[in-house]
């Protein structure tokens, strides 16, 4: 399969076909048109808005010249990440030993503990108890979580 793959796994592929078309210098409307695809349609995978199938990709990958299989393996790929981020989500610290109060500007259980992670830590470095500090410190120990 195309190296490039390794570089870009986990972003969509209308990500990946924005940049192929711009590298051609191909404007989307015709370019959708001349495989016989809605604008639209197309527009909507690249703004990511849309999964990409496997009859389209077909289509564009034999017009770009690309290898089959290509788009739908990046499509694959992002479908992978985005349920390991779900995942991710569901994974918390023990909200038992943390006072809701030391996150007095948020709903304590919508934070998203990865995305901000140093947001959390600073906060509870700053304002927690030494047990809040302890279980922080161990929620957030190298490995775990990944």
């Amino acid at each position: 399969m195309d190296s490039r793959i390794q570089h870009i796994k986990g972003i969509h592929p209308g990500v990946f076909l924005d940049r192929e078309l711009k590298k051609k210098g191909l404007s989307k409307g015709p370019f959708a048109l001349s495989i016989g695809e809605y604008p639209q349609t197309l527009s909507a995978i690249i703004h990511g808005k849309r999964k990409m199938n496997t009859s389209l990709a077909l289509r564009i990958e034999e017009s770009l010249g690309l290898e089959k299989g290509t788009l739908m393996l990046i499509q694959v790929y992002h479908d992978i990440k985005q349920e390991e981020d779900k995942k991710k989500l569901k994974i918390k610290p023990d909200l038992s030993k943390i006072r809701e109060s030391l996150f007095w500007d948020t709903d304590i259980n919508n934070i998203d503990w990865f995305n901000h992670k140093q947001f959390v830590i600073d906060r509870v470095m700053e304002r927690g108890t030494d047990e809040e500090k302890d279980m922080i410190n161990n929620f957030y120990k190298p490995g775990y979580p990944s």
